[in-house]
């Protein structure tokens, strides 16, 4: 019998159970089952969703590359994002990943307004008086290390606040029926919901 859990990952949290430096895991977070581990990683300054599983198949068919699961970001980046930056996005760019360039597969790209079902992040994004922030979703079929941030920050906007909202059709909302979510909620699915969602025989 296989635990299927999704959780809000709040900043500041670490995507492990290992203890790194001062940072909290997501054992601080909820008492997960032994042997239930996150398929895939957001890193330490990121939020939002995180599937964690003890299935080592689901583990697999979502990890392939070659399967190119579609993942939402919500980003909030400093400036006021330009057609010809979102259009860069979409087309791909260049990043840097382990030393070697890259270029990112086409992605789909849009602003958007403030997400109204997110909290303010704590602790809160530092703003610049002068500087206005736009939200960008960005939708991506790939997961290199820091990516998003890479990405946004190749057109001249840099992230100041990320989060995924959706993997497949696995979105953050499925967590509550709160009209926010709150960093940190965890909930428990069934194989089929996870499986159905994920888009996975």
């Amino acid at each position: 019998m296989f635990h299927y859990y999704i959780i809000f990952k709040p900043h500041g949290v670490l995507s492990q159970f290992t203890k790194e430096h001062k940072h909290k895991t997501l054992g601080d977070v909820f008492d997960f089952p032994k042997n239930v581990y996150p398929i895939g990683r957001l890193d330490v300054d990121s939020e939002g969703l995180l599937l964690l599983t003890d299935d080592k198949k689901l583990n697999h068919a979502l990890l392939n590359p070659l399967k190119r699961h579609e993942r939402i970001y919500w980003v909030q980046v400093e400036g006021a994002v330009t057609q010809e930056a979102i259009e860069n996005l979409e087309k791909g760019v260049t990043i840097s990943i382990e030393g070697k360039a890259y270029h990112t597969l086409p992605a789909k790209a849009r602003i958007i307004e403030t997400p109204e079902i997110l909290p303010e992040r704590m602790p809160p994004v530092r703003y610049r008086k002068l500087i206005p922030t736009t939200w960008i979703e960005l939708k991506l079929v790939e997961g290199k290390n820091r990516q998003v941030r890479r990405m946004t920050a190749q057109t001249g906007f840099p992230t100041l606040r990320l989060v995924r909202a959706n993997i497949e059709k696995l979105h953050l909302s499925d967590l509550t029926s709160e009209a926010i979510i709150i960093p940190g909620t965890v909930k428990l699915l069934t194989q089929k919901e996870v499986y159905a969602k994920l888009n996975i025989k």
